[in-house]
């Protein structure tokens, strides 16, 4: 069997990713993961594309017409949105400029695909549950089962907390105060820490949980694990969320129309926050955001509000508006601006 000795390629991925990124840069494991992820990726579709083994491809064979051609792959025929092909985009352009720095003699070859830009990416409406709708996915839950009172745990943590899916994933015992005032420490985006306020109904189910599980408030377990005593992943809260979605539906018929998953209670908590007259730093600071401009774009989202908002506006007349006719004496200018 031929053995492959590492080249450019292989020395500079076992550099960026285990040196660079974690330690120079300080990015977290998961952003080194999805940045592996994606060029891993990437690395499939040219040794494919170029009917060679991964492990034969140097960074000759990985020039900007190959990244192209795979960022159309992925909207061709893997069905990723510009949002994905723009975060599969960064990671190679992240790789490039350490490159650059890497080898200044590939210095062309790096501009190259650094001047790939990112598509522009439609936004869609976000999409949040509403206080009926979440009480019907919580009432479709089955406490008498382990299981079941985990997933309850879980969902109202979510929607108390308004915390992503991996913040909630990482929550370990120690991070929890279920004691007055109840709180929990969240480690977001950029490893920058918050405390949360939780209600002492979630602080309850937590510490209810924790003895199920046979945890104590200084362990450095996760708090939600599987049924195999393993991690809950992200695909796990996706199902869940979804089962009890599904169950709801009978009860709640508007859940149907709605495209929900995992980042959906995040929505919802900060829709419920500014509903219930909570200035918008506090809902940003609550939530982790690092600019109040990304906060911004709750306000036009609850419809409650933007009925209330028409309904203090007066209706337009059905008279027919005034145009201003045209006369041979009159200069274009002068009959536009009487329009």
């Amino acid at each position: 069997m031929k053995k492959h000795l590492p080249n450019d390629l292989a020395r500079a991925l076992r550099e960026f990713l285990a040196d660079h990124l974690p330690r120079i840069r300080g990015m977290s494991p998961h952003t080194v993961h999805s940045y592996r992820d994606s060029l891993a990726l990437m690395l499939r579709f040219v040794a494919a594309h170029r009917d060679r083994a991964v492990a034969e491809l140097d960074l000759d064979d990985i020039d900007h017409h190959e990244v192209i051609a795979f960022l159309q792959y992925l909207e061709d025929e893997r069905a990723n949105s510009p949002s994905t092909r723009n975060v599969r985009l960064a990671a190679i352009h992240a790789f490039a400029r350490f490159l650059a720095t890497r080898y200044p003699e590939r210095l062309e070859y790096c501009q190259h695909i650094l001047g790939i830009p990112f598509k522009r990416a439609g936004s869609r409406a976000i999409e949040y549950l509403e206080y009926d709708e979440i009480q019907a996915v919580l009432s479709a839950v089955d406490r008498t089962s382990r299981d079941g009172r985990r997933d309850y745990a879980l969902l109202t943590t979510m929607f108390n907390t308004g915390a992503r899916v991996q913040e909630i994933l990482d929550l370990r015992p120690c991070d929890l105060q279920l004691a007055k005032p109840f709180q929990l420490r969240l480690l977001g985006k950029g490893r920058k820490e918050r405390l949360c306020p939780i209600w002492p109904q979630t602080a309850e189910l937590l510490h209810s949980l924790l003895q199920e599980s046979r945890l104590n408030l200084g362990a450095f377990e996760p708090v939600f694990r599987n049924h195999r005593g393993e991690p809950l992943t992200r695909f796990g809260v996706r199902y869940i969320l979804a089962k009890y979605c599904d169950r709801a539906k009978a009860r709640t018929p508007s859940l149907a129309k709605k495209r929900l998953h995992p980042h959906s209670m995040r929505h919802s908590t900060a829709v419920h926050l500014l509903k219930a007259g909570v200035d918008l730093i506090t809902i940003s600071a609550w939530l982790g955001h690092a600019s109040v401009n990304t906060t911004n774009r709750y306000i036009s989202v609850d419809m409650d509000m933007k009925r209330d908002a028409i309904a203090k506006v007066m209706p337009p007349t059905e008279e027919e508006p005034t145009v201003a006719s045209w006369r041979a004496d009159t200069s274009i200018l002068s009959w536009l601006e009487a329009l």
